[in-house]
């Protein structure tokens, strides 16, 4: 009966009665309840539950099913009987409505498999049902998101994925592979619909969109077998395609491509711009950039809408070959395509000229339908799409790549020859960093200038590292990776294995000023959830620090330091990630002093003050400061009875002194004295700013003491 259009009235009639009596026989074992407030809304319960509503008995809470809300909580028994008879459980266990041993309870609760929520307290079950039916019309709608966005590049990826890249089902991510990048991440749904139709997985899986057990995301991810980078922050896309191509071209030989789809309002942000010139400055010939212009952001035009000239011209004078077509016309596609294969010298930008919601009667190329499920129009349109198929399963398949890319092993790097130095030499920590990049390529060394353009720059190393091809070093001031923060974010999000080292960190770095100063870096790389810090003092760890990042899966962060500072470590020794070294002690030793890089030496200088006045001070240095060594660090903490001065060339927050005081936090009777640089910083010599800011020597043996007096 239930679901059937014929509807039977005298059947319904008598469920009533049934459920009318089912109540009664319920409350009256109990000898308690509400029957005659059951028997008002018999025949209400008789046709939802019997004719109008639709839901599986097997699965009551099932997603896709109808909701219920008894916000009359107090008329449970006629609910209960309404499940009883549909054929949950026997009708024979109402009898047990409000024992204790029983889920049936005076009022309904979700102890029972079919109830979403506690009812009873008079007045709420309008709004929780309010809110679930705001969800099945808002957010469980998920498979169409994006949906007008994804109907501008339909003829766009249609001739790429089904005529012109070339690839393997079996292994999208092939190194021989053509690569694309989907920038305007947003689009989704249609990228998994190309890799569907092209037979990688069954397209009923497109349902599970954005679903919590899904990989299918609301933005791609390398969750899945055929993304290689996460997107979704716009413009961001094309810089990875771009260090893609820059391998593809100049280290791999191969003939392989990339596609990057980038969308017009995306195409407003700086970066897209640096990417094109790099891209250009290099000549990737075998890099085309897709611009989807339809008009349309998310709440208001483009600012530059159809204006295919003006975009034409921006892209000519950055030196790209430049092909405006009319994005929904397959032949002129194809032809741009081919046009860009056969170009020498120069990337090739495709602007094609779209529609937003192209298809969509009633929608296309209308505001306010951005991100929006289509609703019930949705099967309106689909009809309406199906109608202008000729074949509604059309027989297309991707082309096989031209040639496999060569094999690289990237696993067990070492340096060609270890660290060479002796004890007590002054080395700058930034120039051991280079000597250990020069070891571990040895002869093989590849090198890519990425300018001023720090977005860039993270960006195109995320690129080149896609597939195993290179391992990525991207070196820059560390104060301008911040400026590169999202781009980073999104390298964890993409699971890259990229590794970053900024310099001139500090208030060491002197003259320069604030703005060259890295004060914040530490705490930025810290709340990467994939990230591995390294804060090497001496350009012995320094080089095996950079030995290690390199083997060392996901981004790892390199802090250096400007001033040279003396070596300490024995050329032969060993380090490990997560692993302190304890670079002076002794049995008598009462205060634990904790730095990195030119602090750790100004700890060691303090030591020896301490050590004149007749106090012996234990020195640490932590190595990496995520992970920390927790170990290490609460051990020695114990060890000198609970004291511990912990000093940074970093602002207070996120650096090292916050990761000891998370190592020490539950622990009792340790005190721990932070020093850091506590304001914004100015231009002078540096041992007059670590003075300045009460982290030079002096200042640590003066925290010593007021630790051990109080």
């Amino acid at each position: 009966m239930k679901g059937d259009k014929n509807v039977d009235i005298q059947a319904l009639k008598d469920m009533a009665n049934k459920l009318r009596i089912d109540s009664i026989v319920a409350t009256n074992a109990s000898k308690s309840g509400h029957p005659t407030s059951c028997a008002s809304m018999a025949e209400i319960m008789s046709v939802l539950f019997f004719h109008t509503m639709r839901y599986k008995v097997s699965a009551p809470r099932d997603p896709s099913a109808d909701r219920f809300i008894l916000s009359k909580g107090h008329a449970a028994p006629i609910l209960y009987a309404a499940w009883a008879e549909a054929g949950l459980f026997p009708v024979s266990e109402l009898a047990n409505l409000r024992k204790l041993d029983s889920d049936l309870e005076g009022h309904p609760t979700p102890r029972l498999s079919f109830i979403d929520v506690g009812t009873g307290s008079l007045g709420q079950g309008l709004a929780v049902a309010a809110g679930m039916a705001y969800v099945g019309k808002y957010f469980d709608q998920a498979p169409y998101r994006h949906p007008t966005s994804c109907a501008s590049m339909a003829e766009i990826m249609s001739v790429l994925f089904f005529h012109t890249m070339r690839y393997k089902v079996s292994a999208p991510r092939d190194p021989s592979a053509d690569r694309f990048i989907l920038s305007k991440g947003h689009a989704a749904p249609i990228l998994y619909a190309a890799w569907a139709e092209a037979g990688l997985f069954p397209v009923s899986e497109l349902a599970n969109l954005r679903k919590l057990d899904s990989d299918l995301e609301g933005h791609p991810t390398p969750r899945l077998s055929f993304i290689d980078v996460g997107t979704g922050s716009l413009g961001q896309g094309l810089a990875v395609a771009a260090g893609m191509a820059y391998v593809g071209k100049y280290f791999d030989q191969a003939p392989y491509r990339v596609y990057c789809l980038v969308g017009d309002g995306e195409a407003a942000e700086g970066s897209v711009w640096e990417s094109l010139h790099f891209a250009s400055h290099y000549k990737l010939d075998n890099l085309v950039v897709i611009f989807d212009v339809n008009r349309l952001g998310q709440s208001e035009p483009t600012s530059l809408q159809h204006q295919m000239d003006v975009y034409a011209a921006r892209l000519k004078a950055f030196g790209l070959n430049t092909i405006v077509v009319d994005g929904h016309d397959v032949s002129e596609l194809v032809k741009a395509f081919e046009e860009a294969a056969a170009v020498t010298a120069r990337p090739t930008a495709v602007l094609a000229k779209t529609y937003k919601g192209r298809g969509f009667p009633g929608i296309e190329d209308k505001d306010n339908w951005h991100g929006k499920p289509l609703g019930a129009e949705g099967d309106k349109i689909i009809k309406h799409l199906q109608s202008q198929m000729k074949s509604q399963s059309p027989q297309l398949k991707g082309r096989a790549p031209l040639a496999e890319a060569p094999r690289v092993h990237l696993a067990d790097v070492s340096l060609s020859t270890p660290p060479s130095y002796k004890k007590g030499e002054l080395v700058a920590t930034r120039l051991a960093y280079g000597t250990a990049l020069k070891k571990i390529a040895d002869t093989n060394m590849r090198y890519i200038e990425c300018f001023i353009a720090e977005q860039n720059l993270v960006g195109v190393a995320t690129g080149a590292a896609c597939r195993d091809r290179v391992i990525a070093f991207a070196s820059t001031f560390a104060a301008f990776f911040t400026r590169a923060f999202d781009q980073i974010r999104m390298g964890a999000i993409s699971q890259s294995n990229i590794k970053l080292a900024g310099s001139h960190c500090g208030v060491s770095i002197g003259e320069d000023g604030p703005s060259q100063m890295g004060l914040e870096d530490l705490a930025l790389f810290r709340t990467i959830p994939t990230a591995t810090v390294f804060y090497p003092s001496d350009a012995v760890s320094t080089e095996r620090a950079v030995e290690l990042a390199a083997n060392t899966r996901g981004i790892c962060y390199l802090r250096t330091s400007r001033p040279n500072t003396p070596v300490l470590y024995n050329n032969d020794e060993l380090f490990k990630v997560g692993q302190a070294k304890v670079v002076r002690q002794s049995s008598s030793d009462r205060v634990l002093l904790i730095g990195a890089g030119v602090t750790l030496h100004e700890a060691l200088t303090a030591a020896t003050t301490l050590h004149q006045q007749g106090i012996e001070a234990r020195v640490l240095d932590p190595f990496t400061v995520k992970p920390l060594d927790n170990v290490a660090v609460l051990q020695h903490a114990r060890a000198v009875g609970g004291h511990v001065v912990v000093v940074e060339d970093h602002y207070q927050a996120g650096g090292l002194g916050e990761a000891v005081l998370s190592a020490l936090a539950l622990e009792r009777d340790i005190v721990v004295k932070h020093l850091f640089v506590s304001g914004v910083p100015r231009s002078g010599p540096p041992a007059a700013l670590l003075d300045m800011f009460a982290i030079s020597a002096p200042h640590i043996a003066a925290a010593a003491k007021e630790l051990l007096k109080a």
